[in-house]
């Protein structure tokens, strides 16, 4: 290893994951985190410190070695944390990736929009995952801790000029994100665009709570029920026929 190798800050490499984009996929999950959200259920990479340094060349290495699994579908997610506060490093990554013929996929939360974020979401990618946290810039800042909603919704804008396939996730959580007029504005705000491919209605579910915990947090939403399978269905009912394609996990 020599000094000047890039280097990601990695919190940990999940083999064949399946629920973060498609086909199995190699996720890489980075340390790091500018938002905090409530909900998080993966406490433990929103603090900078921590994680390991992995060079990419093994991670492009990892990577070689799975094609025969990804198929015509899968290849490599990179998650967090997020993992645009790291993108200057991951657009070397992806270019390399892609001289392999592996598809690449970021999991982000849109909030960081620096040169490097932006050529990752309008060129690197071939999928971009882009999360949601709420349809209101006071609901974004009471959730996360911070406001993002308008830089999410220009990076958005930035994937839809760049005519390539992104995906919308939306996390539905009882009395934050769950209310009729925050679903109708994703309808009003992104169903006329051509490039969106998937929107995802995503349960709230507290099965990250023990991480919180564990690092001497309490967990915020510890009081907030979890949905119904019936509330879950009228969501995805609402969007639906409005998006090429909407899905409840």
């Amino acid at each position: 290893m020599t000094e000047t190798s890039p280097q990601l800050k990695v919190h940990s490499i999940e083999s064949f994951g399946t629920h973060d984009g498609p086909g199995i996929r190699l996720v890489v999950f980075l340390q790091g985190c500018n938002l905090k959200c409530l909900y998080c259920q993966n406490a433990d990479t929103i603090k900078h410190e921590g994680g390991q340094l992995i060079e990419l060349d093994e991670i492009v290495r990892r990577a070689v070695n799975m094609k025969t699994y990804f198929g015509q579908k899968g290849g490599v997610t990179v998650s967090g944390g997020e993992p645009l506060l790291q993108s200057k490093t991951l657009v070397p990554l992806f270019q390399k990736l892609k001289a392999e013929g592996i598809h690449t996929n970021i999991d982000t939360n849109a909030t960081v929009a620096n040169v490097y974020a932006k050529e990752l979401i309008s060129e690197l990618s071939d999928l971009v995952m882009f999360d949601i946290k709420h349809t209101t810039e006071a609901g974004f800042e009471n959730l996360t801790g911070r406001n993002g909603l308008q830089t999410a919704i220009e990076l958005i804008s930035l994937r839809e000029k760049s005519r390539k396939p992104y995906w919308l996730r939306y996390v539905l959580i009882p009395g934050y994100t769950n209310k009729p007029e925050y679903l109708q504005w994703l309808i009003d705000q992104f169903s006329g665009n051509e490039y969106l491919e998937r929107v995802e209605i995503l349960p709230y579910h507290k099965l990250g709570q023990y991480k919180w915990e564990a690092l001497g947090e309490k967990y915020q939403l510890e009081d907030v029920r979890e949905n119904t399978p019936e509330e879950v269905e009228q969501a995805r009912t609402m969007l639906d026929g409005h998006f090429k394609e909407v899905i409840s996990k």
